[in-house]
């Protein structure tokens, strides 16, 4: 059997979402490529070919837990949720506590002896979603009781969003938001979610009462400074800035791969800002073709939600889909100056190890639905 046809047989589940995953890769392995000259100077002399290489064997790291993701039962994840959601907590206290600080955020902790870093938030964003569609699908019956929808549910989301929020509000923020719509999703009782609702602006309030006393630990006075900033500026500040000009330089057909000129004088060109490289180098065109990918990926998770045969599976599909969308589109907005600047990334296309691992397994996972969906459908 030939390559072609043995990969088709072996790469199960929505063949529409393996082909968006494998676009997504394609674009991230060229303009990371593009987007790192300025860091590559900095840290290794000028050489890109490492960080290509290295981002290219993340890639593929990423691609391989998809594809092991995919393999593994989706139910089987669900008996992992509770594990994984106590695990969670415990991560991220050490990160607020010890975590390795980057660009004034401690989101990472370094693995020892290894000298890698890796980004507890990630971790607890997955957990918490795989939890929550456990506890929302196996209490369809009686979804309306308070005890069924406060500890089980509301709690959890607190507690993971608020540690989350002090060096992530972003994060933070589209978590509380994908778990607030997997609970609409989900039917449960509209006093519930707005509950959630507004014990999330008490814990947010909370928190920038103690940034006020902590600001090391707590980044409130980032949190106002990106809001004002957003507000006073009609250009927005220098990142949007330089920004708005490389997507002005690219055109409809942009510059041309390897072409940006503000890679050289955008912060983050290659996580926060790369949609902009992207518009830069392949044009206005191509950045409408990546909006339309991301929409193509929802509209692929929610044929999915109405055919699963089992409420984990929808509920745990449309919980994954939203995260990555909303993550996207949010990143796409910080660029084109519709909401203040997040720092969240672009899925599956900004650099980052533990950003693009995640993503990835959470890809697996759909597909995993997907999969089984299939051979109940044969």
């Amino acid at each position: 059997m030939s390559l072609g046809p043995r990969l088709y047989a072996e790469l199960r589940g929505d063949r529409a979402i393996w082909a968006i995953i494998a676009v997504l890769a394609i674009f991230s392995v060229l303009v990371v490529y593009s987007s790192t000259g300025t860091l590559a100077y900095r840290r290794l002399a000028g050489n890109t070919e490492a960080i290509l290489i290295k981002h290219f064997i993340i890639v593929a790291g990423g691609l391989f837990l998809t594809y092991l993701a995919h393999l593994t039962h989706y139910m089987k994840y669900s008996r992992w949720a509770p594990i994984l959601l106590v695990l969670s907590v415990p991560l991220l206290l050490y990160t607020i506590a010890f975590g390795t600080d980057i660009n004034d955020a401690r989101r990472w902790i370094e693995v020892p002896f290894v000298g890698i870093t890796f980004q507890t938030s990630d971790f607890a964003k997955l957990s918490l979603i795989i939890y929550v569609a456990r506890e929302i699908s196996s209490k369809q019956d009686y979804i309306k009781d308070f005890n069924s929808a406060f500890l089980p549910i509301i709690v959890p989301v607190l507690i993971i969003c608020g540690l989350i929020a002090p060096a992530d509000l972003s994060t933070a923020i589209l978590l509380f938001f994908t778990c607030v719509a997997m609970m609409f999703v989900g039917r449960v009782a509209i006093q519930y979610i707005v509950l959630l609702l507004l014990l999330g602006v008490v814990v947010f309030a909370m928190l920038i009462l103690l940034g006020e006393f902590f600001p090391d630990i707590v980044r409130s006075e980032t949190w106002v400074s990106r809001v004002r900033e957003f507000m006073e500026e009609p250009d927005g500040g220098y990142q949007v800035q330089q920004a708005k000009i490389a997507m002005a330089n690219g055109g409809w057909m942009g510059l041309g791969p390897g072409n940006s000129i503000q890679r050289n004088y955008l912060p983050s060109p290659y996580s926060d800002f790369i949609y902009a490289i992207v518009v830069e180098e392949y044009g206005i065109l191509t950045g409408f073709l990546l909006i339309l990918l991301y929409a193509l990926l929802f509209f692929r998770a929610t044929r999915l939600v109405t055919k699963s045969p089992k409420a984990f599976g929808a509920i745990l599909v449309i919980g994954l889909s939203i995260s990555l969308v909303l993550q996207a589109f949010v990143n796409i907005a910080v660029s084109v100056h519709l909401v203040p600047v997040t720092g969240v990334t672009l899925p599956m296309i900004s650099m980052g190890g533990t950003s693009v691992l995640f993503t990835c397994i959470s890809f697996g996972i759909i597909l995993s639905v997907s999969k089984y969906i299939e051979s109940v459908s044969e």
